[in-house]
């Protein structure tokens, strides 16, 4: 049978910005603003050498192009044909054959081979699991079948097939994959829509492997993938080209997040949030603030933290505006920025203090500049939005912050600093006041905040905190359209008082107990209250133990919340 239709995407699957030798750790920037395209990244290549003489590798990736196609399975040409299975479609009648349509139809082609298969391997189709073929008989070189459990209503199984399917074709060392559902028939237009960027999604993240560190980079043969069944024409086009923006956000957030602080420093990310505006200048004007900027706006929290190290803070501010039309909405994304987090005099020790990953603990910088990547191309209309991280060092030296020391917030609260190790409060503190002065109607704060949110969750689950019923409904509906696992938690007020003072204002922690909620009662004093505001604490999902990796955490639910609330207000 000849394809009906064919729609043709082709998008990179890593990021464009593998910060190539930013070594510049003391450098300042003036607040300026960004609109010309001329207007170059500084890099500063040769002015510094970081400390290891480590430079991340400019490696160039393959072109992925995805392709959505009508056509007959058994006659598509390539190297592996991947069949997404429920456990229903491997159903058998009293021959044994199968009774689903698709598997049938190969089945018959290879003379039962398929089934055979199936059954000596025990594939039941459940989650996780796979079966890969050489065959002959049909137009392609393997068949596989690839397990979605009982009945997939999430888009996480389908981005797991994509990443499966990705695996298989890493180890055949395939170039052409196709990928179809075994039942597609009773899907609905926009639930297919959904499928193919999950698939798509997946299959682009899982192929992505940061070796900008190793010596030596794997190398992937695979080149194209096309979806069979799931529909032709300009909205699955769109779709796809969607998947694409978003996962090269999630992957400029993974290599944020995987950066070792002695290159990744402050001055560093406030380079790559630069590069964003500049790369993205007809929306996107960045303002970095340097120390002596803060200081003018009262900052002390914030420099408070920063004082120990020899690398200076830089204050990142983007902001978004669309390309045309009015705008109807203002929205703010604050991440927590703290490039390396020694504990300050409150030192992490121990086996469990995980200090040798605390680079990780600006994951939520990494979240909110991933999003601005992602949205740089997307370009929606009728919604502004301000991107702000205060970045810094949590170090160790005769000019930083002690215990006991009071710090001035910029809303002209006092905080006791009772445990430098609870520095990324302090740093949103000012971050989170900033964003207010802007004029936005909503505020959310990303952060890798507290081990307590951790052991209460876990690792793939990250914890939510607002007075606002609306916005926890808008955000929870696009983190089940990305696929990402939130959990609503309490702002339990009574839980506030172990955080009172004896000489300021309030205490920068309370007791170990409910020490997620203290910690978001705390960020709660500097929003204002006319302003909708969110914290997420994703100290748990933002790495992966597993794979030894950062995830891009927060990225895709984050563009689908800025992309619904602009669709609402036109």
């Amino acid at each position: 049978m000849a394809a009906i239709a064919t729609i043709l995407v082709c998008f990179k699957t890593t990021s464009s910005s593998p910060f190539l030798a930013r070594l510049a750790s003391r450098l300042h920037f003036a607040a300026f603003p960004l609109r010309s395209p001329s207007r170059k990244l500084m890099t500063h290549t040769l002015a510094r050498a970081t400390l290891g003489l480590t430079h991340p590798a400019d490696i160039e990736t393959p072109k992925i192009c995805f392709a959505a196609k009508d056509v007959d399975v058994t006659e598509w040409k390539g190297d592996i044909l991947a069949v997404a299975v429920t456990e229903k479609d491997l159903t058998r009648n009293a021959k044994s054959k199968f009774e689903n349509v698709i598997l049938s139809k190969i089945d018959s082609k290879l003379g039962g081979l398929l089934a055979e298969a199936s059954s000596e391997e025990d594939f039941s189709g459940k989650v996780g699991q796979s079966t890969v073929l050489r065959i002959t008989g049909l137009g392609s070189k393997r068949v596989g079948l690839i397990g979605l459990g009982q009945s997939p209503s999430t888009p996480a199984p389908f981005k797991s097939l994509g990443e499966a399917v990705v695996a298989a074709a890493k180890s055949s060392q395939a170039s052409s994959v196709a990928i179809v559902l075994a039942s597609s028939e009773g899907l609905s237009a926009q639930s297919k829509l959904s499928t193919a960027y999950a698939i798509a999604s997946g299959a682009v993240l899982g192929i992505f492997e940061d070796n900008r560190y190793k010596s030596e980079a794997k190398k992937t043969s695979l080149r194209s993938i096309d979806i069979i069944g799931l529909g032709t024409g300009p909205e699955l086009e769109k779709k796809l080209k969607y998947a694409g923006d978003v996962s090269s956000g999630v992957i400029f957030g993974r290599e944020l997040v995987n950066s070792p602080a002695n290159v990744l420093t402050p001055g560093v990310l406030a380079e790559e949030a630069v590069k964003i505006a500049s790369t993205y200048s007809d929306v996107f004007t960045a303002k970095i603030l340097n120390a002596e900027q803060c200081q003018e706006l009262k900052m002390g929290s914030y420099l408070g933290v920063a004082a120990a190290s020899a690398n200076p803070p830089h204050f990142i501010h983007l902001c978004y505006k669309p390309p045309s039309g009015p705008v109807n909405v203002k929205l703010a994304l604050v991440g927590k920025g703290l490039t390396f987090d020694s504990g300050g005099y409150n030192i992490k020790t121990g086996p469990a203090c995980s200090i040798e990953l605390m680079k990780f603990d600006m994951g939520g910088s990494a979240a909110v500049l991933g999003t601005a990547k992602a949205l740089g191309q997307i370009k929606p209309l009728g919604v502004e939005v301000h991107f702000i991280v205060a970045a810094c060092e949590n170090m160790i030296s005769g000019t930083g912050m002690r215990p006991g020391d009071v710090v001035t917030a910029s809303n002209g609260k006092t905080i006791e600093v009772n445990n430098t190790d609870a520095e990324g409060r302090l740093t949103l503190a000012d971050a989170l006041v900033y964003a207010c002065n802007q004029g936005v109607e909503k505020i959310i704060d990303l952060a890798t905040l507290t081990g307590a949110c951790v052991v209460a969750l876990g690792p793939s689950i990250a914890g939510v905190f607002t007075p606002s019923d609306d916005l926890a409904k808008e955000v929870f509906e696009a983190s089940n359209a990305s696929g990402e696992k939130l959990w609503r938690l309490p702002l339990e007020e009574s839980y506030w008082e172990s955080m009172k003072s004896g000489v300021a204002d309030m205490l920068n922690t309370g007791g170990r107990q409910g020490g997620a909620i203290v910690a978001a009662l705390f960020l709660k004093q500097f929003v204002d209250e006319k302003v909708q505001w969110m914290h997420i604490d994703m100290a748990g999902p933002v790495w992966n133990d597993k794979k030894r990796s950062a995830t891009g955490f927060g990225i895709a639910t984050l563009v689908e919340w800025v992309l619904k609330n602009g669709s609402k207000a036109n």
